[in-house]
């Protein structure tokens, strides 16, 4: 139950950071101080370190948030993931590939669909529920896989899993069946 009270405090969190609104006022909301709020939500989810990812999805981490920076976007979406996952050759690209979906027309679809905000760049950017619903569902499938570190077939997987949001638009557009790719998978989350 704590985990669940701290994941929808940290969504509550993430949403009004998106949205403008001050470290002060969520501190005031939540009766802790600007600086206490800041300190506890402003340092990376254990699931988004460095720690916890192969060197390729790593690397592709870059590429995510190179896209939502350049893109002026106050959040890590699930079009920025998908961006990131096919810019260069990866365990997603070559998953992409053994199911008969061009890794190239994917990244053209995500690029044709990422939008410029107004946000100026930020030491961290939230993540939205989709896409952190993604990176529970890779961890948990590279867990499944016997791995203590998430790669980037785990993240398309976890992408198209959550059945949600552009990139699950674009992959199933695409007709990358998560499925069919990996019998391991988890029915989509619904209502996320």
């Amino acid at each position: 139950m704590q985990a669940l009270a701290d994941d929808l405090v940290e969504d509550y969190v993430e949403h009004c950071r998106m949205h403008g609104t001050s470290w002060a006022d969520i501190g005031s909301a939540l009766g802790v101080t600007r600086q206490a709020v800041q300190q506890r939500f402003h340092a990376p989810h254990k699931r988004y370190s460095p720690e916890t990812m192969t060197d390729d999805l790593g690397q592709a981490m870059t590429q995510v948030k190179l896209a939502a920076v350049q893109h002026r976007n106050n959040y890590i979406g699930t079009e920025h993931l998908l961006w990131g996952l096919t810019a260069q050759d990866n365990g997603a690209t070559r998953l992409l590939q053994d199911a008969g979906v061009s890794p190239d027309a994917v990244h053209r679809s995500v690029g044709s669909r990422l939008s410029m905000g107004a946000s100026q760049a930020a030491e961290r950017i939230a993540w939205t529920p989709y896409s952190r619903k993604a990176i529970a569902l890779a961890e948990a499938r590279s867990q499944r896989n016997g791995s203590d570190r998430i790669g980037c077939d785990d993240l398309l997987v976890g992408l198209a899993g959550v059945g949600r949001g552009v990139a699950a638009d674009i992959l199933t557009e695409a007709g990358f069946q998560p499925a069919e790719a990996d019998s391991g998978l988890d029915a989509p989350v619904v209502g996320a």
